[in-house]
């Protein structure tokens, strides 16, 4: 079982439309027992992929330890994609966390988990707190969206300075140019700074998932950003493969 985390410290750069996205490419494409395990207290991932899930134990409850993640769980429409849904409860996952003092308490609930699933897609509130801490120290590989900015790119660089504070090398940490519009200059020259990163371009296709309920890949296969995220998921499942 790999744990994937898509993660930025900034907000505004498609992490849960990546995350979605990523989660029905692990489930259609790979075939993969796939859970997406929401932890953004906004809960848009769980917004898209479950509307009309009954709301009972609030999700706060599954780190607490207080209610079984399984209790939890919701199937999707995609078959074999499941989701770990948010709710506002996890908006002070942060206090939460300072509370209850357990350092390693999400990577015990994801080992718990391992034998249900292939993959467990994270989808990370932003920030740079004890939460992403918690994510990045259970993660198998971290996906760092970035807008093609001066200001996003720094992202990057910024979690990785993170962890030498830390003293701990983490895992790989995998940028990805997302929302990506060729037709604005700076976004161009962004590209041309890193050649070799992959690219999910902005599209009106990526827009239509939360009136859709359903990452693009379901309703728009050949859209240029139903092929990005193709492309990125076997890059990601190769890295996976070779450790």
């Amino acid at each position: 079982m790999a744990t994937i985390t898509v993660y930025s410290s900034k907000g505004g750069v498609g992490k849960t439309s990546l995350s979605v996205n990523l989660a029905w490419a692990s489930a259609t494409l790979s075939s993969r027992r796939t859970l997406l395990w929401d932890l953004d207290g906004q809960g848009a991932a769980s917004f898209i992929l479950a509307p009309d899930r009954k709301i009972g134990k609030k999700a706060s409850e599954v780190i607490e330890r207080d209610v079984a993640p399984e209790k939890l769980i919701v199937k999707t429409a995609i078959p074999q994609l499941d989701l770990l849904p948010a709710d506002e409860s996890l908006r002070t996952l942060d206090l939460l966390f300072a509370e209850l003092g357990a350092k390693k308490r999400l990577q015990k609930i994801a080992g718990e988990l391992a034998g249900l699933y292939d993959r467990i897609i994270v989808d990370c509130p932003p920030g740079l707190g004890i939460t992403a801490d918690q994510i990045i120290q259970g993660s198998s590989l971290i996906v760092l969206p970035m807008i093609p900015s001066a200001l996003s790119m720094r992202t990057g660089e910024e979690l990785r300075q993170h962890l030498n504070e830390r003293r701990k090398a983490g895992p790989p940490i995998l940028p990805v140019f997302n929302l990506v519009d060729r037709r604005r200059l700076s976004h161009r020259q962004a590209l041309d700074t890193a050649p070799d990163t992959p690219v999910v371009p902005m599209a009106s296709a990526m827009e239509q998932m939360a009136e859709r309920h359903a990452p693009v890949g379901a309703y728009a296969p050949k859209s240029a950003p139903a092929k990005a995220i193709a492309e990125l998921w076997t890059g990601i499942e190769r890295r996976l493969a070779a450790g």
